[in-house]
């Protein structure tokens, strides 16, 4: 991950001490004694300063955690694990507060979304605190004359490794179910963002697990993400983020042959046929793609619309979109804050630049704001771009940031077509009065989760997890326990 800016001159002290990394339940600082520092994205200011972990503290952590899983959380009922997530899910309700603030502070993310994500890391929590004991084997008939069965156990110590996107809610769909399974865990955040990660580590000890359960190592992902992957006495590995990185990971895996799960890229359509409700269609799928200043891989960041109504489309999307507030983090009622760096800005202007230089037009945005009290933010416009066809880049490649661009289509395949027309297949959405038409359309394109009629990919009860190039495995619900659990079966003869 590219650094953040320097630091504005005469900007105020670093409020917060020098934090370090949670292993075996103390904090401690890295081997060689090195520090980064975390940029707010909102002022350019550096608001903390966190231990630069390396190959050698990944070592220590593994250790740790092989020491806590061997020993007392080795012997820890499920029921008893599933309570102290419940308490750990009430502590995160309780300082959801202070968390919040952390998160809309070092990613720029508006607070109220900060607000609702903590809210949604203690249903997470809550979630597996309760399934940790509904995990269970099976009995199974066979030919010979015996009693069957299986086992569902722990893998032991897993990586998890998290992006800056949504920070401590994406932690939280790995951290859950690795926990209620049995097993230690290593977190590895982004160098952008790892402040809320640390504190939930502390939560955790104060929750009740024991030492070593849940450890926390930060650093730059080259180095910590590399050696988490590589390591031999790490058992499994998750990991969100972009492809390129999960493809380095597989191959760093292969040396343990570790279980491997990926939620890694998307560029996911929005289906809107002629019949849809598009009054509300416009309404509501800004927000599909510009939330989280479009940093989302679930993002529907194309309008693949009928032609019949693409004008009628654009014209209502592009007005629903002037009305999003782009504005301070902390006031209540921005809508979408800063990207989480001034590179990533930059990056996402480049794309607008390439879509026009392909033959794109910027119906809406396109560039920085003109407000000068967001003129020290990494602040950028949502953006719309019309006349664009599937092989373009923009349409191909995943933007990362607050950009829709929009593709007529003629006839259901054609829709069909374009909508799988990409490496990617992880999310996306089909608007349309027809049931029957909506159940082809979902089951004919080529991604993990599709909703109709709205924009919602996400729920703790569901499996979530990409198609192609967007990844392997499923998180959230009793599905993401097969990637933190091996299945033992064992044979008994009763003749």
């Amino acid at each position: 991950m590219t650094a953040q800016p320097p630091a504005q001159a005469g900007q105020p002290a670093i409020r917060r001490p020098a934090l370090k990394m949670v292993i075996g339940g103390k904090q401690v600082s890295g081997a060689d004694g090195r520090t980064f520092d975390v940029v707010s994205p909102v002022d350019g200011r550096v608001i903390a300063r966190v231990a630069r972990g390396g190959a050698e503290d990944v070592d220590r952590a593994v250790r740790a955690a092989r020491q806590a899983f061997d020993g007392e959380w080795h012997t820890w009922s499920q029921t008893r694990r599933g309570q102290t997530l419940a308490r750990f899910a009430t502590l995160i309700r309780d300082h959801l507060e202070e968390l919040a603030q952390l998160e809309s502070e070092n990613m720029g993310k508006p607070i109220s979304s900060a607000r609702w994500e903590i809210g949604a890391v203690a249903n997470v929590m809550e979630y597996y605190g309760g399934a940790a004991n509904k995990l269970m084997g099976e009995t199974i008939p066979v030919s010979k004359p015996g009693f069957d069965f299986t086992l569902r156990e722990p893998i032991g110590v897993v990586g998890l490794i998290v992006p800056w996107n949504f920070p401590l809610m994406l932690a939280s769909w790995k951290m859950g179910p690795a926990l209620a399974a049995g097993n230690t865990a290593i977190l590895k955040p982004a160098s952008y963002t790892p402040l809320t990660a640390i504190r939930v580590a502390e939560l955790a000890l104060e929750a009740g697990f024991p030492p070593g359960v849940l450890n926390v190592v930060t650093g730059p992902g080259a180095i910590v993400g590399a050696a988490i992957a590589a390591h031999p006495g790490i058992g499994k590995v998750a990991f969100t983020g972009e492809t390129a990185t999960g493809q380095e990971i597989m191959r760093a895996a292969a040396g343990n042959i570790k279980k491997v799960s990926l939620e890694l890229g998307g560029k996911s359509p929005n289906v809107v046929f002629a019949d849809a409700d598009i009054e509300r269609f416009a309404a509501e799928s800004p927000y599909s793609v510009f939330d989280n200043c479009g940093q989302d891989c679930c993002a529907r960041s194309r309008i693949i619309v009928e032609r019949s109504v693409h004008d009628k489309v654009v014209e209502l999307f592009a007005a629903a979109t002037r009305k999003v507030k782009v504005g301070d983090p902390a006031d209540p009622a921005t809508e979408v804050g800063t990207m989480v760096s001034f590179q990533q800005r930059e990056t996402v202007l480049d794309y607008v630049r390439i879509g026009q230089e392909e033959g794109g037009r910027v119906v809406v945005g396109g560039g920085i704001p003109a407000d000068p009290a967001l003129a020290k933010g990494a602040y950028i416009e949502p953006t719309v771009l019309d006349r664009v066809t599937s092989p373009m880049r923009i349409a191909q490649e995943e933007v990362f940031g607050p950009v829709v661009v929009v593709i007529p289509f003629d006839t259901e395949e054609e829709a069909v077509r374009l909508a799988n027309d990409t490496p990617y297949g992880l999310s996306g959405s089909v608007w349309t009065r027809d049931i029957g038409k909506a159940i082809r359309t979902a089951k004919a394109i080529q991604s993990g989760v599709i909703s109709v009629n709205c924009n919602s990919s996400v729920h703790a009860e569901a499996p979530f997890g990409g198609y192609k190039m967007s990844g392997t495995g499923r998180e959230n619900g009793m599905h993401a326990f097969e990637s933190y659990t091996q299945v033992k079966n064992v044979y008994v003869d009763l003749s």
